[in-house]
């Protein structure tokens, strides 16, 4: 199995470009996939620059309804519109972040995919979890077992009536199962990583081999000593698992490094062009 990530927050050694985003490129012995395109055709330059053909993708996972995750979709599907891209239907809806009340600054800024995303032919929209065969599941929460991280309280979806938080009911997770190992795939972890991780071993009666995931905890100001205690207490519950946790984008530097400290080389940072190599 081959899993290069495509773009993310840091600059890595490759040589690539580096944003607010995410995206990685999986080879399976199936499938040649995407999860998520980042937040513009910079993913797509990027690809180029590590010698990926993405005309020879056939699937595309969408993890949630954010335009970091989903930006470069739309000039993806000028070089590839035969690939299938899996999204949450409730994806579609108007999300926002609330950036607070400041002068020369609008409050509430657009976090959405592009409405184009929906109108594609070779989009389909799923409701819940749903079985690609016998390599790709994707799977969604329906009851956290957990509180959501202290960094999903500024995101809101638009409704007719005025903005309310954001659920996260659009946020769906990739299961794959190649080469005698399970691999679970998660853009963001809006639901938080503890919840899913409950889920996954709710559902398959297992742990994962290894988790690919950002994990939201990502500030631009300093932590609280709350917020200190809660990535500390997520650190030493994933701790617990056999399971090799890879992490990017929105985790953050600072909250990477404390989790690392109790972690150790049960954690580890991708940057921008890295390549996961599975033990």
């Amino acid at each position: 199995m081959r899993i290069q990530n495509l773009i993310e927050n840091t600059k890595g050694c490759s040589g690539v470009d580096c944003a607010h985003g995410f995206s990685f490129y999986i080879e399976t012995t199936s499938h040649k996939l995407l999860v998520d395109l980042g937040p513009s055709d910079v993913t797509l330059e990027n690809a180029k620059k590590l010698d990926i053909d993405l005309k020879k993708v056939d699937t595309v996972v969408l993890s949630h309804g954010h335009y970091d995750h989903s930006g470069g979709i739309m000039p993806f599907t000028k070089i590839n519109n035969q690939a299938t891209i899996y999204m949450q239907a409730l994806a579609e809806r108007e999300y926002y972040a609330d950036d607070g009340v400041e002068a020369g600054r609008k409050r509430y800024r657009y976090i959405g995919i592009d409405p184009e995303i929906s109108k594609l032919d070779n989009l389909k929209k799923i409701g819940g979890n749903f079985k690609i065969d016998e390599e790709l599941e994707l799977f969604t929460i329906k009851e956290r077992t957990h509180p959501l991280p202290f960094t999903n309280d500024r995101l809101l979806v638009k409704k007719p009536d005025g903005f309310v938080k954001d659920d996260f009911k659009h946020e769906q997770f990739l299961v794959i199962r190649d080469d005698n190992k399970s691999v679970l795939i998660s853009g963001c972890a809006h639901n938080g990583i503890l919840s899913i991780m409950d889920d996954y071993i709710y559902k398959y009666k297992s742990t994962p081999d290894y988790v690919i995931s950002g994990f939201h905890l990502k500030k631009n100001s300093d932590y609280t000593e709350d917020e200190v205690k809660e990535i500390k207490e997520i650190a030493n519950v994933l701790k617990t698992y056999n399971t090799k946790f890879y992490t990017c984008h929105c985790t953050g530097l600072p909250a990477f490094d404390m989790m690392k400290e109790i972690m150790g080389d049960q954690l580890e940072y991708v940057h921008s062009g890295d390549e996961v190599k599975l033990a």
